[in-house]
């Protein structure tokens, strides 16, 4: 009685097993790589998203009279670049919430949907990082051509929040990235 119980049960020899292991290590790859993505780009919206200075700067009209000190604010939303930066990022956030979403439901039929979903979060980012970076640093250089001063020197908190802003976006868009690569490379591997 006991033999034929065991030989109805299917027996994984050492390959199955190893295939096995391998899809479950690349299904929790994946799944770790969209939670970091998720999480890393809703870090950086909401830094940038909340960032906002406002400080007392004296400013002299004409050298005959003293210098007025007025309030200046620098916000997050005076600036496109940083503007589309933090949409793309809300963005990425909410499709990484969905794709997690799918992945867990395990439904296979969508992952060639997915992967150019990624490619395109990927190139949304890269391009939302490169502009708030062009604006960022803009703010710390300034530019001597067209007479523009650096203001990070009156600045420097919100300054730094773009900063790690920026960083912690270009994190994620490299997560973004290898989920991309890990994909292609898994559908590369079952089409042979």
């Amino acid at each position: 009685m006991e033999s034929q119980n065991k030989a109805s049960l299917p027996v994984m020899d050492g390959l199955e097993r190893r295939v096995a292991s391998r899809s479950e290590g690349g299904r929790t790859c994946d799944l770790l790589l969209r939670v970091l993505g998720l999480v890393l780009t809703l870090a950086a919206a909401i830094v940038l998203g909340v960032n906002k200075q406002t400080k007392v700067v004296p400013i002299k009209i004409l050298d005959t009279l003293p210098e007025i000190n007025l309030p200046v604010s620098a916000k997050w939303h005076y600036l496109p670049a940083f503007t589309y930066s933090v949409a793309s990022n809300a963005i990425a956030c909410s499709y990484a919430a969905l794709s997690l979403a799918l992945a867990v439901s395990g439904k296979k039929g969508m992952m060639s949907i997915v992967v150019v979903l990624d490619l395109l979060m990927v190139a949304m980012l890269f391009s939302s990082n490169g502009a708030a970076l062009a604006i960022g640093l803009m703010g710390y250089k300034g530019n001597s051509h067209v007479r523009w001063t650096k203001v990070c020197n009156v600045f420097g908190r919100f300054c730094n929040q773009v900063a790690v802003s920026i960083s912690l976006s270009l994190l994620g868009s490299i997560s973004f990235l290898l989920l991309v690569g890990i994909t292609s490379l898994r559908l590369l591997k079952k089409s042979k």
